[in-house]
């Protein structure tokens, strides 16, 4: 696996927490033991019985996305472990789009929590690719995990069509021949990008062909039943319509492409009964950038409540 490792002074102007490093697998060499870098902030007090909060980013942003979150998190008490995926912000970035599989992101982010990091009762909190990765890792390892946050997300099995502004999204990653990684961050929010926010979200990426990662997951999300990830998600869904631990669900109001997820989860998810679920307002997809301090004050509600 060839990769491109993004310089550290790319990020010299990007006001934002230092990364922590651990190594994963590259699945194409699995014998020689882990050799892509993967970054993520861990952040808050680590005294014995402090929870831990993971969150997990998706496509096209990194760790970045959860500043304030985070911010807010640390000051309820809470240590936040907020990973960079393979392929974005401050981790390795594969430059084959063959390299990335949707069991692949799955597997590197399980290694890094429950093998590297050892983390127990954790609450995965999970917005867009964050979500799908995250809801497979709750699922398949129920025992790690205390509680469930759900952002702005979903799990899709292909069973069932994507809607149209997602088609159009996924074109025209597909089409671009320049990738604006910050232009995409900016017309999922509903609040423009400050320039150093913008800059932020391009700063992983100071070369195109480091772009593999955001280019390829629009693909990887299964859109028809047999997709090579609708059995492992099929095998989720039914561990998650017996979850009865505490799961909920954060969505924003202005979200066309994951909002109608957010009733279904109420739905089919047991873990879902008994709690209030919040909207964010005045918020789209990255409702991180549009009401991230809001956001996080829900999840150290619910974490330490």
């Amino acid at each position: 696996m060839e990769t491109y490792r993004t310089p550290d002074d790319a990020f010299a102007a990007v006001e934002f927490r230092p990364a922590s490093y651990a190594e994963v697998t590259d699945p194409d060499r699995p014998e020689d033991g882990p050799t892509l870098r993967m970054a993520y902030v861990d952040a808050g007090p680590r005294e014995p019985g402090t929870p831990v909060v993971v969150l997990l980013h998706g496509e096209p942003t990194w760790s970045y996305l959860y500043r304030h979150v985070i911010d807010e998190l640390v000051a309820a008490g809470v240590r936040c472990i907020a990973p960079d995926l393979i392929g974005f912000g401050r981790s390795d970035k594969p430059l084959a789009t063959t390299d990335h599989s949707f069991a692949r992101h799955v597997e590197w982010v399980r290694e890094l929590l429950f093998d590297r990091l050892a983390l127990t009762d954790v609450v995965v909190v999970g917005q867009d690719w964050g979500g799908l990765i995250g809801l497979r890792l709750v699922a398949e390892h129920p025992a790690r995990v205390a509680k469930v946050v759900a952002a702005n997300t979903g799990l899709p099995t292909g069973d069932f069509d994507m809607p149209e502004v997602w088609w159009m999204f996924r074109r025209a990653v597909e089409s671009a021949p320049t990738l604006d990684i910050g232009r995409f961050v900016e017309a999922g929010c509903v609040r423009p990008l400050a320039d150093a926010d913008r800059a932020a979200y391009d700063a992983p990426f100071p070369v195109e062909e480091a772009k593999a990662g955001p280019r390829v997951m629009p693909t990887l999300v299964p859109t028809r039943p047999d997709d090579p990830a609708t059995e492992a998600n099929r095998a989720a869904w039914e561990v998650l319509t017996a979850w009865e631990k505490p799961f909920l669900v954060a969505f924003s109001d202005s979200d066309p492409i994951t909002g109608p997820m957010a009733g279904l989860l109420q739905q089919l998810i047991p873990g879902t009964r008994g709690l209030t679920h919040p909207t964010l307002t005045d918020s789209g997809h990255f409702l991180q950038e549009d009401s991230g301090p809001e956001l996080g004050r829900v999840i150290a509600d619910f974490v330490t409540g």
